[in-house]
């Protein structure tokens, strides 16, 4: 609810207590270094201002009425917690300057945060950066509650209480290794074969599982596990050793599909893209040392992923 207007001005409330505290206004005007005439036209405009007398005036002196006393009382508290709001957002600018918490979800925290990180060091040199990695559940819950300043996840769909802005697509891609009989197939696989085979899948929270878990249900088909891991290094490993096929992003397989150890099979009626996002919480826009980074990850190979 917004305050009712008119309002004291803090200044005014300051020079207040330090009557009470000084016992005169001129004390209180030189402690503010301002005039004594200056400060007894404050104290007068604040009393119109709360239709009440809040001093007794005297040439010895001036001395707080009750209402004054209960005003003093009162503005303390505002003061002090004003004093702390103050020392705060100063703390806060001076980390946000030169500190960047950021988490991503793993495969963008692998295979592009590092090249951003190397371009944000040529451009901000003092900037402190502390990555934490995560599933894409992780680092929204991470970001939501601030303890860091920026995330990057990917997914279908942006979380609906946070800030987001897309920053490039990604592409899933099935793979199996080498030797495997769908690596020789001349056609496509359809999504009920892809749904009625065990994959090698990612755990629940995480982007690639959501943009797998969309597709089929899109077709009126759900997943049929053969085992789920935690990253997608491990989940390159289990296929390379015969686990099963799986979906991953492009950018996590490039080097082996050009190596020739894993192979890309295509999907006749099933598509796999992804936004990767960076987030935000409301209360927290980015700093300027964050939207730097964006604006870095932005122009990446203008909006596509950058070669590996």
């Amino acid at each position: 609810m917004p305050l009712p207007e008119p309002y004291p001005d803090l200044g005014s409330l300051d020079l207040l207590v330090s009557v009470g505290e000084l016992g005169s206004i001129s004390a209180a005007a030189a402690a503010h270094r301002v005039t004594q005439p200056a400060a007894s036209m404050r104290l007068r405009a604040l009393e119109r201002l709360l239709h009440f007398s809040l001093l007794e005036r005297a040439t010895t002196g001036a001395r707080l009425t009750p209402a004054g006393m209960a005003t003093v009382e009162w503005a303390t508290v505002v003061l002090a917690d004003m004093r702390k709001l103050l020392a705060g957002t100063a703390a806060l600018r001076a980390d946000r300057t030169s500190q960047l918490r950021l988490a991503a979800s793993l495969t963008v925290a692998e295979y592009l945060v590092p090249r951003w990180l190397r371009q944000l060091a040529t451009e901000a040199p003092d900037t402190r950066v502390s990555l934490e990695m995560g599933n894409t559940a992780h680092v929204a819950d991470l970001v939501a509650g601030g303890d860091v300043d920026l995330g990057f996840i990917e997914g279908s769909r942006p979380p609906r209480r946070l800030r987001s802005k897309e920053v490039l697509t990604d592409h899933l891609v099935i793979v199996v290794p080498a030797g495997h009989p769908w690596s020789r197939r001349r056609h496509p696989i359809s999504a009920k074969e892809l749904a009625s085979t065990p994959l090698v899948l990612r755990e629940p929270g995480s982007g690639t599982r959501e943009v797998l878990t969309d597709a089929l249900d899109a077709c009126g088909l759900s997943l049929t596990a053969a085992m789920e891991l935690g990253s997608t290094t491990a989940i390159k490993a289990a296929v390379l050793a015969g686990a099963g096929p799986a979906v991953v992003s492009e950018l996590a397989v490039r080097a082996e599909i050009q190596g020739r150890q894993l192979v890309a099979v295509a999907s006749e009626d099933l598509s796999f893209h992804r936004a990767i996002r960076a987030i935000w919480a409301p209360s927290r826009p980015p700093s300027a040392v964050a939207a730097r980074l964006l604006a870095i990850a932005l122009r990446s190979e203008d909006g596509n992923a950058p070669p590996a």
